[in-house]
C-alpha cells in the first residue's frame, strides 16, 4: 500500500494534480457552506455587489482558472510554482464548476431544481481527476506492456477502440459510463453492450422498430431510476443544499 502511494500520489509529477485536486474539492466545500448560510441568513456573509451588479464567484473562478493555466504552462511542474499554480487553478475551477448550471442554462438557477447540475458535474470532475491521480490513463493506455506501448499501432488501436465504446456508451444516453469509461476501459465496453436508455439517439435509431427492445429499455429505465433517484437527489442535497421548491430564486447567494 505504502509503495503504491508513493509511485502513484506523492510522486513528484503528480503532486500539483494532487494539490488541484485538493484544492478543487475544498474549495466547493466551502463555496456550498457560504452560500448555505447566506441563504439561511446567518454569519457575517453576504453576496458581492459592485455597483448594483451582483456579481457570482464564477468571475473571480475565471481569473484564477486563467492565472492558474498559463502559470502551470509557464513552470515547472516538479517546482513550487507549478504546485502554486495548481492550487491557483483548483480554486478558480471548484467555483467555476460550482456555478456549472448557470453557464449551462445561461441563468441563475443555483438554488433550483436545474442547480442540481452544478453539484453533479463537480462531483464527477473529481472522481475522474481522483482516478488520474491513483494512476489511470485514458483509453487504457496503462493496461498496455512495454513492449505493447513501443508499437503505435497497438497504442492507437487500444485509444481508438475503447474511445468507440466510451461514444456508444455515451450515445446510449449513459454519460457517466461513458466519462468513467474513459478512464476504466471495461466500463465503457459494459455501457456499449447494455441496453439504451429510452430518450436516447441510439434508442430513438435501432429501438424504433424493435418494440420489446424499445419496452425492456423503458422498463429497465424505470426500475433503475425509482431505485437510484431518490438516493442520487438525497446525496446532492447533502452535499449541495435542497433546491428551492418554488420557482422563485432565493437572495441569498454567493
Amino acid at each position: 500500500m505504502g509503495h503504491w502511494w508513493e509511485r502513484n500520489i506523492v510522486e513528484p509529477g503528480k503532486l500539483p494534480l494532487l494539490a488541484a485536486l485538493s484544492a478543487f474539492v475544498l474549495t466547493f466545500l466551502v463555496t456550498r457552506l457560504i452560500t448555505r448560510l447566506i441563504r439561511a441568513g446567518r454569519g457575517p456573509f453576504g453576496n458581492v455587489q459592485a455597483g448594483g451588479l451582483h456579481i457570482h464567484h464564477v468571475v473571480p473562478g475565471v481569473v484564477l482558472i486563467v492565472a492558474g493555466g498559463f502559470g502551470a504552462v509557464a513552470s515547472d511542474r516538479h517546482g513550487v510554482g507549478g504546485v502554486v499554480a495548481a492550487v491557483v487553478f483548483g480554486i478558480g475551477a471548484g467555483l467555476v464548476l460550482d456555478e456549472f448550471a448557470l453557464i449551462l442554462h445561461l441563468d441563475d438557477v443555483y438554488w433550483t431544481e436545474r442547480g442540481r447540475k452544478s453539484v453533479e458535474v463537480v462531483v464527477l470532475t473529481a472522481a475522474l481527476v481522483g482516478l488520474l491521480l491513483a494512476g489511470f490513463s485514458p483509453f487504457g493506455v496503462n493496461d498496455l506492456t512495454q513492449g505493447e506501448l513501443k508499437g503505435r499501432g497497438t497504442v492507437i488501436a487500444t485509444i481508438v477502440g475503447n474511445l468507440l465504446f466510451s461514444l456508444i456508451a455515451l450515445s446510449k444516453g449513459k454519460a457517466r459510463i461513458a466519462l468513467f469509461g474513459a478512464i476504466i476501459p471495461v466500463i465503457a465496453l459494459v455501457g456499449s453492450l447494455r441496453l439504451a436508455r429510452p430518450a436516447s439517439p441510439w434508442a430513438r435509431r435501432f429501438y424504433r422498430r424493435r418494440p420489446r427492445a424499445r419496452a425492456k429499455s423503458l422498463l429497465r429505465a424505470y426500475r433503475h431510476d425509482r431505485r437510484w433517484a431518490g438516493r442520487s437527489r438525497a446525496l446532492q442535497d447533502w452535499i449541495g443544499g435542497r433546491p428551492d421548491s418554488g420557482t422563485g430564486r432565493l437572495p441569498g447567494r454567493g
